[in-house]
């Protein structure tokens, strides 16, 4: 007997929840079989699981390390669902975002993180990793015509950097038309006021309505 839509839906978001990424690329495979679209089973399984992960962190009952296995989860469905979007779905313009962590710095679990939750929300985020040279964001940007940068840190020695970027910005005369938000364990609201940037972050869930409100995106 075939199973509904709805079904396969709830099954999808539940596997996302649950870090089962065996059951993700399962049901995917099922879900395509039975010749549902694919954008839907994008939004309203994976999308929606990640979602309700990303609830559970807020609410601190799951950790970093439940995110970023459910994340894994969640890009093994969408490596499958992809291919069978239609081409109207795959040309759509996405709000662009660069990030990575800043000169210096090699601790990426936070900006990963972001990374993952921005994506979930919609952007289409260039992670151009850690220890990125400060005029790497720069040139990034305007390649891809960003509309954001991320910058992050967990070091007090690297976070003068970041101001270097707002500079930069600013020197390539881009920094009207590109928000800047930083984020990581020493940096403050303050810190940010004081560099230039447009916000600032304490986790990943906040960066994402911070990008939105920035943007105006509902």
């Amino acid at each position: 007997m075939e199973i509904s839509k709805e079904s396969l839906l709830k099954k999808l978001s539940d596997a996302v929840v649950n870090m089962e990424e065996e059951e993700v690329i399962e049901i995917c495979n099922e879900y395509i079989e039975a010749g549902y679209p694919a954008f839907d089973g994008i939004m309203e399984g994976l999308v929606d699981g990640m979602n309700r992960a990303s609830q559970l962190y807020e609410e601190e009952e799951y950790f970093v390390t439940d995110i970023l296995l459910c994340s894994d989860a969640m890009y093994e469905g969408l490596s499958i669902l992809r291919s069978h979007l239609p081409a109207s779905e795959l040309n759509k313009e996405r709000p662009k975002g660069i990030i990575g962590v800043v000169e210096g710095d090699t601790h990426d679990i936070g900006k990963n993180l972001v990374k993952i939750m921005l994506e979930t929300a919609g952007f289409e985020m260039h992670d151009l990793g850690r220890d990125v040279p400060l005029k790497s964001f720069v040139d990034k940007a305007i390649a891809v015509n960003a509309s954001f940068v991320c910058l992050s840190t967990l070091m007090t020695t690297t976070m003068s950097g970041m101001g270097t970027v707002v500079d930069l910005l600013k020197e390539a005369g881009i920094r009207e038309q590109v928000k800047v938000v930083i984020g990581g364990g020493p940096i403050s609201k303050k810190f940010a006021d004081t560099i230039g940037a447009d916000g600032y972050s304490s986790n990943a869930v906040e960066a994402v309505k911070l990008v939105k409100s920035l943007l105006n995106i509902a």
